[in-house]
């Protein structure tokens, strides 16, 4: 009957309905994939059965296999109507489906302008982005935004109105990186002038011109493919982008425009000092494109190489690396333009780490695999890394420092690849390998180190803690770092403590709390947590007279970091002491122990021989 039920609701058949309501139909039984009777009455856009099921009992709040409720199916059908009516039965404006998708961000895919504003009124989140599971996360799936899914559908109308009208952040990425301009670009079969248009009015708008597709296609080679002349020429207006860049299968925007016979684009890159290669030659030849060929010879590019040789085609055995040993190989077998001596991909697939300057890839630097962070060159944050990485280059705890390239507004800094950094680690079934008062030693060296180079770190956290292949603990981003001066000693150092604070408790609870919620004190449960808590304790500095510069040298040396041979000598020296000094009350460790009031007084009844 639950079939019967909404075959009815889909055909509109409403006296149907009612007789089968009436013959004990069940109003929110669902059939295949999660679909009920109100599920399929918003699906026809039929107010009239809509509110006949809602007055019968229907649950407003139902959800379908994949997580739609009918509130969000309205949003598709862009119902005014209906979705107001939802909302009065208690739905949610920013309620989702397993994929992350609203009924704000549906309205934007369908091109409904009128339910758009209208949730836009009502409240909806106009830059809230696709939250998924792991899984999905995991192969970069989610993170769009409503103004990606109106670009990518090409409704022009709609992406001025969300910019200009709704404050849409223009440069928002998804989970594989790509903005707004990337999903316009996405869409080759149904390439028009209307698309046109809204990917020039994106490039007005000051949006990030650097982003590249899920196959490391930058924008550039995108509108070649969209063979795009006008579009082009915005691009290359920018100044923002490298013509020689390529994609995954190392094709250059002039690769694409020679394929596409398209001599009109073709002659306006070899204009600009595109590199005419004898590979783009051969396509060329290939095709039988005459005058293109006599175009490329015009402007053919002198012999060298794309990288140096002592990188091209490595062995993944010539790694040192395990974690990243075959994407290391990948892009080795690649033909990248050099950056300096400075070999990169800025490509999703090649990502270590995302960061909210840029991120950090893959890279070889003089032949060397390395980590190499973007950053804006001109950014305060960049010009503070490449000064503390340029003045701790003999560090013996922070991430080394290899070199630095620049190009046009970019800033690559290239750093010792290591494996995996502190979250990570402890995520790993096998990581009990490294005790935990080891870990923090090395941090608290790690920090001592910088401080004696004349610099606050001022964010610790287990993200910056990194491990290479030899299991080597290293300090490293450096973006927020602070110069430590007689004025600033005090607050940077301080601010240094607190960090190392939490990251004691995070480090001996093994990453099982989340950094950005750890208790106050260290739970009784984790084995020698008084000594724990005294340590976290010296770490504050109550004034200014303090010896702040000093203390982590002291701290180094504290009971907690003792192993249990040392702790065994001291209390048996101090036990032989109090043997031998009989009625002495000048020591000072006896005089300290027995001090009225102190926990350690019967310190003496508490130790077991």
């Amino acid at each position: 009957m639950a079939t019967e039920l909404n075959t009815a609701v889909k055909n509109g058949d409403l006296m149907l309905v009612r007789q089968l309501l009436e013959d004990g139909a069940d109003i929110n039984a669902k059939v295949e994939y999660g679909w009920t009777p109100l599920h399929s009455a918003v699906q026809i856009n039929s107010k009239k059965i809509v509110k006949f099921l809602l007055e019968k009992g229907a649950d407003p709040l139902a959800r379908k296999d994949n997580g739609a409720t009918p509130f969000i199916l309205a949003g598709l059908t862009g119902n005014v109507k209906l979705l107001k009516l939802f909302l009065d039965k208690g739905s949610s404006i920013n309620e989702c489906d397993i994929n992350g998708f609203t009924a704000f961000m549906e309205a934007a895919c369908e091109g409904k302008e009128k339910a758009l504003r209208f949730l836009y009124k009502r409240g909806a989140d106009v830059n809230q982005r696709r939250e998924v599971d792991e899984n999905k996360k995991a192969v970069k799936k989610g993170g769009a935004t409503a103004l990606m899914d109106a670009a990518k559908h090409g409704h022009f109308a709609l992406v001025k109105i969300l910019i200009k009208k709704m404050g849409a952040d223009i440069n928002i990425c998804d989970n594989r990186d790509g903005n707004a301009l990337i999903h316009a670009l996405s869409e080759e079969e149904n390439w028009n002038k209307s698309r046109q248009k809204l990917a020039l009015f994106l490039l007005k708008n000051n949006i990030d011109a650097k982003k590249r597709d899920v196959k490391g296609k930058t924008v550039l080679i995108l509108a070649v493919e969209r063979e795009s002349l006008a579009l082009v020429k915005a691009i290359l207006k920018l100044d923002e982008v490298d013509l020689d860049d390529a994609d995954e299968n190392n094709e250059t925007a002039l690769h694409v425009a020679v394929k596409k016979k398209n001599i009109a684009i073709a002659k306006l890159l070899c204009e600009k000092r595109a590199r005419v290669d004898n590979d783009v030659l051969d396509i060329a030849r290939r095709t039988y494109q005459d005058k293109m060929i006599k175009l490329l010879q015009k402007y053919k590019s002198p012999d060298s190489p794309r990288q140096p040789e002592e990188i091209l085609r490595r062995n993944c055995q010539e790694f040192s690396s395990n974690r990243w040993k075959s994407k290391l190989q990948k892009l080795s077998q690649m033909h990248r333009p050099m950056i300096g001596k400075l070999k990169i991909f800025e490509y999703q697939d090649l990502w270590i780490q995302k960061t909210t300057q840029g991120g950090v890839y893959l890279g070889f630097y003089a032949g060397e695999e390395v980590a190499v962070k973007v950053l804006w060159k001109g950014s305060e944050n960049a010009q503070r890394e490449k000064m503390c990485l340029e003045k701790c280059r003999n560090s013996k705890y922070l991430v080394k420092f290899r070199g630095s390239e620049e190009r046009k507004a970019i800033l690559y800094l290239c750093l010792t690849l290591c494996e995996k950094n502190l979250q990570e680690y402890f995520k790993e079934e096998n990581s009990t390998a490294m005790e935990s008062k080891k870990i923090l030693k090395k941090i608290f060296q790690a920090v001592k180190e910088l401080h004696a180079f004349g610099f606050g770190h001022q964010e610790l956290h287990p993200s910056n803690i990194l491990i290479d292949v030899t299991g080597k603990i290293f300090l490293a981003d450096f973006d927020k770092s602070r110069e430590i001066t007689d004025d600033t000693k005090h607050s940077v150092i301080s601010e240094d403590l607190q960090g190392l604070q939490k990251l004691i408790l995070y480090v001996v609870k093994r990453g099982e709390l989340d950094f950005e919620h750890l208790p106050t004190e260290c739970p009784k449960t984790v084995k020698e947590h008084k000594e724990i808590e005294d340590l976290r304790g010296k770490l504050k500095l109550p004034d200014k007279t303090t010896l702040a510069d000093s203390l982590l040298e002291m701290l180094i040396y504290h009971p907690y970091f003792w192993s249990k041979e040392k702790k065994y000598s001291a209390l048996r020296d101090i036990g032989n002491e109090i043997r031998t000094a009989h009625a002495t009350k000048t020591n000072g460790i006896l005089k300290a122990l027995k001090c009225e009031h102190d926990p350690f007084m019967d310190w003496q009844e508490k130790v077991i021989y």
